[in-house]
């Protein structure tokens, strides 16, 4: 919204952006022998024309799906408009998973007309009165003036969001990507206790889970930490709650950080991260006195090969001058300006740029928003917040009601053993609806079965939950189940799916990077979803050998046990310093019976 205000409306920064531009085409358009005044003359002469000539501010039209929405006013309507209204703001509460956006003073076409402090006021008031009928409250995210006419008028940004019911909220998935000592975790420990840090790490010890990351201070397994926000927009942290189940009782919006190891050692555990938790979003937290170094590059790649949404926060912003800070800046915009990543670059400096940061990076993948902070002095950490408030989801409901109709799949990332429970998966549920009771059945063991089991009780975020619906991630307890039939990169599915299984499949692939050449009887380390195991190359179709760069469709045989896959899904793999991205393309099925030829394996090791 900001950009297109400021192209079409009379702003003087837009005559100053557009000047570069008229100067290089009235370099090109006059010959050497005309006089530099001349050139000015004229330079000015066509700003002052265009400026005279500019058309009326204008957003994009309308969409009638999604959840934005226009209003020109709304001043005093008739009890069958305002229940016509009412009806139509549930529509995109609806559209929006809980949450919905008005622009106030704009038509149906997207043109920025405007309205009086006089008739803006009894439009807030209207849509206040029409929130509180479907359950919702309002948030003024900005008001902009309009120049139109010579008449000062102003437009309104509203964020309308739902009082949460029965733990409804709406749910965004976080990682977080950087180098080793860049500040990840003490960041979400800001974030999500309500405190600074003292320097010296004190906000990260609530986020590590073993006595040697405590000691060392590096992350070394995956955890997770919530931040809510209310109805109103407001922070619900450990600040303000003693518990998950109380932020998660008082919230209608949760961002689920799941935090990651930065250090190369732990790749691997990175690497299962992105693929097996499906975040919606990915954060590279990179310092500001170190700049781009050690791991940065290569989570930027993987997010950017798994078509996660990328942001970035330069960290420690305390510790360096001005100078090294824009330094840092300025080389993550040549990084993220190369062939290779193709991304737009936007600085948030204040709140309105936080703002549109967020409506825009949801819309647009190119979009790379880059926050300056410290979890020290807290410099900048209300814009993140102001960011992650505004946030939308990527999906629509309709998206989310297809998976819901789908049979029931869940992905088991982590097996516990919890005292008087039992035996507890945790996962994410990829489609369809889990209840507690709900019989399932899980596998594929190492013989190639399914095995039956039933739900007994489910936890999310750390609270009961009776529901579970497709894209959530929660634990389930299956009682007296033998944890030992269980291991990382199973499934649980409905009886009626039928799953099959495979020992062998082929992908279509890019090999990034390969010291040589990648040929038939080369091992890898394969990640596709929760699924990580190594696999042997069987073949490459139509190729002979695979170089840096080349693209194939490669076939892959497990060496331990069959995995259950989807066509489609997204394939990454990886040995030493050989990388490559691709996607399943074919499942090459095996019977429940099948035993692997041994002696072919061990001809291609």
């Amino acid at each position: 919204m900001d950009a297109q205000v400021a192209n079409h409306c009379s702003i003087k920064s837009a005559a100053k952006a557009s000047s570069p531009q008229n100067a290089a085409d009235s370099r090109a358009e006059n010959t050497p022998k005309k006089k530099p005044r001349t050139r000015r003359g004229r330079r000015g002469k066509r700003r002052r024309g265009k400026k005279a000539n500019e058309p009326p501010p204008f957003l994009p039209p309308e969409a009638e799906e999604g959840n934005i929405e226009y209003k020109l006013k709304l001043v005093n309507p008739t009890q069958y408009r305002f229940e016509h209204l009412a009806t139509q703001l549930k529509w995109r509460l609806q559209e929006g998973r809980g949450e919905a956006v008005y622009q106030i003073g704009v038509e149906d076409n997207g043109l920025l007309v405007g309205l009086t402090e006089e008739d803006m006021k009894a439009s807030l008031k209207t849509l206040r009165r029409m929130a509180e009928k479907v359950g919702a409250d309002i948030t003024l995210l900005r008001e902009r003036e309009v120049d139109c006419d010579r008449a000062r008028r102003k437009i309104a940004e509203v964020l309308v969001r739902k009082v949460p019911d029965d733990q409804q909220f709406l749910d965004l998935r976080v990682a977080v990507l950087g180098n080793v000592d860049s500040g990840k975790s003490t960041l979400l420990g800001v974030l999500t206790q309500g405190e600074l840090d003292n320097g010296r790490g004190r906000a990260r010890l609530n986020l590590f889970r073993h006595l040697h990351e405590i000691q060392t201070g590096r992350t070394s397994s995956i955890s997770f930490e919530i931040l809510g926000f209310n109805s109103k927009g407001e922070v619900v942290n450990y600040s303000d709650s003693r518990t998950a189940e109380e932020i998660c009782e008082s919230s209608s919006k949760m961002i689920t950080f799941i935090d990651l190891a930065g250090h190369y050692k732990y790749l691997k555990t990175t690497i299962f991260g992105l693929t097996s938790y499906c975040p919606d979003f990915a954060m590279l937290v990179v310092a500001a006195n170190t700049g781009i170094a050690g791991t940065t590059r290569e989570h930027l790649g993987l997010a950017m090969a798994l078509k996660v949404p990328i942001f970035i926060v330069v960290s420690k912003v305390d510790l360096c001058g001005k100078s090294t800070v824009e330094k840092t800046v300025r080389q993550l915009e040549r990084v993220l300006k190369l062939p290779g990543c193709n991304k737009v670059p936007m600085v948030v400096s204040n709140p309105d740029d936080a703002v549109t940061a967020a409506q825009q990076f949801a819309q647009s993948s190119s979009v790379t928003p880059i926050f300056t902070l410290s979890s020290v002095s807290g410099e900048n950490l209300d814009l993140l917040k102001v960011f992650f408030n505004i946030l939308p989801p990527l999906s629509n409901s309709k998206e989310q009601e297809e998976l819901m109709q789908q049979l029931t799949e869940f992905q088991v990332d982590e097996i516990y053993s919890v005292p008087d429970v039992g035996t507890v998966v945790g996962g994410t549920l990829y489609s369809g609806v889990c209840r507690e009771g709900d019989r399932l059945v899980v596998g594929p063991t190492d013989d190639g079965r399914f095995l039956r089991l039933k739900v007994c009780s489910i936890h999310r975020n750390r609270s009961g939950c009776r529901v579970l619906r497709a894209g959530q991630a929660a634990t389930l307890a299956l009682g007296n189940f033998d944890r030992s039939l269980l291991r990382k990169g199973m499934v649980m599915v409905s009886p009626k799916m039928n799953p099959t299984i495979c020992w062998q499949f082929e992908a279509a692939i890019v090999l990034l990077f390969h010291a040589k050449t990648f040929r038939r009887g080369f091992q890898v380390t394969v990640h596709v979803g929760n699924v990580r195991q190594t696999a042997t190359v069987e073949c490459l179709l139509g190729k002979e050998e695979l170089r840096t760069g080349e693209r194939a469709v490669v076939c892959f045989r497990f060496l331990k046990h069959p995995e259950y896959l989807r066509v489609g899904a997204k394939l990454l793999f990886r040995e030493g310093v050989t990388k490559g991205i691709g996607h399943v393309t074919h499942l090459l099925p095996s019977t429940q019976n099948y035993v692997p030829d041994q002696n072919r394996n061990q001809n291609h090791s």
